[in-house]
This record gives C-alpha cells, sequence and structure tokens, in this order.
C-alpha cells in the first residue's frame, strides 16, 4: 500500500493513560515503530507532545473515547495535524485487544490514509456548546424539581384548603 503520511503516531486515548505509537517509514519497504504509554496529566501529555516533536511526527490520528480525548487534543491542538477517529471504524479487525496493538494499528491505518476523521469544531465552538448543553440540563433539572413539588401535597394528603375547608372533591 502507498505510505501517505512518512511520520506519523497512533493514539489509543483511556481515562488514565494514552498509549502511543510512532510509526517512520525510512525506506520503501521498511518501517520503524516506537511505543510508548503517557499519563493523561497534563504534564505527561505535555512531555508525550515532546517526545512526538522530537520524532518529528506530523500527523496525529486518536480514537474518540468518550471525552478522554478532549484534554489530549487540546494539547496537541496547535502543534501537530490531528484526526479523531470513529472507534467502531478501526474495531473491524478481530485480535487487536491491547492498547499498544490498538495505537499500533491506528498509526498504520493512518500511514496509508485508511483513516477518517470526525469533525471536530474550533475551542470556542466546543465551549459554546458546553456552555448551551449545561444551560439545558439545568433546565430539565429545575423542570423535574418543580414536578415533584407539585406531586408532594397529593402524595402526602395534604391538600389546600378552600374556603369551607374540605378537600377538593373528585
Amino acid at each position: 500500500m502507498q505510505v501517505l503520511y512518512a511520520r506519523c503516531a497512533g493514539l489509543d486515548v483511556h481515562c488514565k493513560t494514552v498509549s502511543v505509537c510512532v510509526s517512520v517509514c525510512e525506506s520503501p519497504g521498511r518501517k520503524r515503530q516506537k511505543v510508548r504509554v503517557f499519563s493523561t496529566f497534563t504534564r505527561d501529555l505535555l512531555g508525550m507532545a515532546e517526545w512526538l516533536k522530537e520524532e518529528q511526527v506530523t500527523y496525529v490520528a486518536m480514537e474518540a473515547t468518550g471525552v478522554y480525548w478532549r484534554p489530549v487534543w487540546a494539547v496537541l491542538e496547535d502543534q501537530f495535524e490531528q484526526m479523531l477517529v470513529n472507534p467502531q471504524h478501526m474495531k473491524a479487525v478481530p485480535g487487536r485487544k491491547t492498547d499498544t496493538k490498538d495505537c499500533e494499528w491506528i498509526a498504520d491505518l493512518l500511514q496509508h490514509g485508511l483513516l477518517k476523521g470526525s469533525f471536530v469544531p474550533p475551542a470556542p465552538i466546543q465551549d459554546l456548546r458546553d456552555l448551551t448543553r449545561y444551560r439545558a440540563q439545568l433546565r430539565q433539572s429545575q423542570g423535574r424539581a418543580a414536578n415533584r413539588i407539585q406531586k408532594l401535597p397529593p402524595q402526602q394528603n395534604l391538600w389546600a384548603v378552600s374556603g369551607s375547608g374540605s378537600r377538593p372533591s373528585a
């Protein structure tokens, strides 16, 4: 297969770790891979970015795992061409169950141009989306609380006292 990116990296992102495989095509038919695992603390992610720069990586692909990819994306954003990939598009091949094999597989697919990236909006748009989603969650929570309050009096047999002092008729 044709190599599109001579120096690239595949990242398998999880909650506490990021497995990184740097894949370098040195000559036709010769490929070198280095794998390292980094913690997801900011200082470790910055160290990962420095390592990728030292390896002269230009393209990076990572799995979109929940929201765990977001800090990694933010650290690498202005330094590398990035691609966020849906895990379902890569998992069709059986037998790749470890993080090391996953990051190697991602790097290999990226190197040959076989990955399709997801749309990732710019950071200000991401922040605005987060804010509007949070506002919607607060409004839903407010509605649920109002409904619980309205249900309480009938459940506790507490009725509003009318002028006659009796319960409303059914």
